[in-house]
């Protein structure tokens, strides 16, 4: 799974990276920020809009729902390999989950990410690692489905995402991780969200990024409050799991003038819902 990630870009350097325009909002809403949690607006780049800059409520409702939820993540492989067998390569039941199958089809999305967090299959964020690409590169694109729902009552229009996930990389693996989230390939971002890719092309890019690009190292287990923000919450407390050169987006979350305070920014339980996916 992956329930917690990092946003520290700068607007005109996503702009740049992925060659789009900012709406008209995002310059005012987007903030840096080292803990994107559930029920927050996050930056992506969707199918039906793939040279604009939004803002999404990172938590997937789908359009038929009757009541909203927060799903934070989607198998790529659905019902299959309950036991996230690493060298799984059957089918993808993404397809055929009510919840996610049409949103695979027509309504995918890039997730601008500079980093993201995940722990140990057992003591999950207590025990949390920061993980970043080895070369530096960022923003990278994690693989996403958004959805429009509307409020039955209120006629109120949410638009909302979730990261698809797949079976554990080399480097998940020395976490203790059972799943990672997809990050794609920059050469396969524009294929991702084209609405022209047929099915096979895009059940082709459902598959676990090299372990060798990325790294990690531990972080506080502070960071398991939604509510926790700062630079200090990536700082890193241990050694990463590849030795190299110093790189730490912590220092650079400095630049950006994050405060090293706890900011109290939503509380969880005002999200009534399917929040079962948080953590699993």
């Amino acid at each position: 799974m992956c329930g917690r990630y990092v946003t520290i870009s700068s607007v005109q350097s996503i702009e740049k990276r992925f060659q789009v325009q900012a709406t008209p909002d995002i310059p005012e809403r987007l903030q840096p920020n080292a803990n994107v949690s559930h029920g927050e607006y996050a930056p992506v780049i969707t199918s039906d809009a793939p040279k604009a800059l939004q803002l999404q409520q990172f938590g997937f409702t789908p359009r038929w729902a009757k009541k909203q939820f927060y799903m934070i993540n989607a198998r790529s492989e659905g019902d299959h390999n309950s036991d996230n067998d690493p060298r799984y390569t059957g089918a993808m039941g993404i397809l055929q989950k009510p919840m996610f199958r049409q949103s695979i089809r027509d309504r995918r999305c890039l997730i601008i990410a500079d980093a993201f967090i995940e722990g140990p299959r057992q003591e999950k964020l207590t025990k949390p690692y920061l993980v970043y690409a080895r070369d530096g590169a960022r923003p990278f694109a994690l693989a996403g489905i958004w959805d429009e729902w509307t409020h039955p009552s209120t006629g109120e229009v949410t638009r909302s995402f979730a990261i698809l996930t797949t079976v554990s990389n080399r480097l998940m693996e020395r976490i203790g991780h059972h799943r990672s989230p997809i990050v794609l390939q920059e050469d396969d971002e524009q294929t991702w969200i084209n609405s022209s890719t047929p099915l096979h092309g895009i059940t082709s890019l459902l598959k676990p990024y090299p372990g060798n690009l990325l790294n990690a190292y531990p972080i506080s287990p502070a960071i398991r409050d939604p509510r926790a923000n700062g630079s200090d919450l990536l700082q890193p407390i241990g050694q990463r799991v590849h030795p190299e050169h110093t790189y730490s987006i912590h220092q650079e979350l400095k630049v950006f003038g994050m405060d090293n305070s706890k900011a109290s920014r939503h509380n969880p339980h005002q999200y009534p819902g399917n929040q079962g996916t948080l953590f699993y």
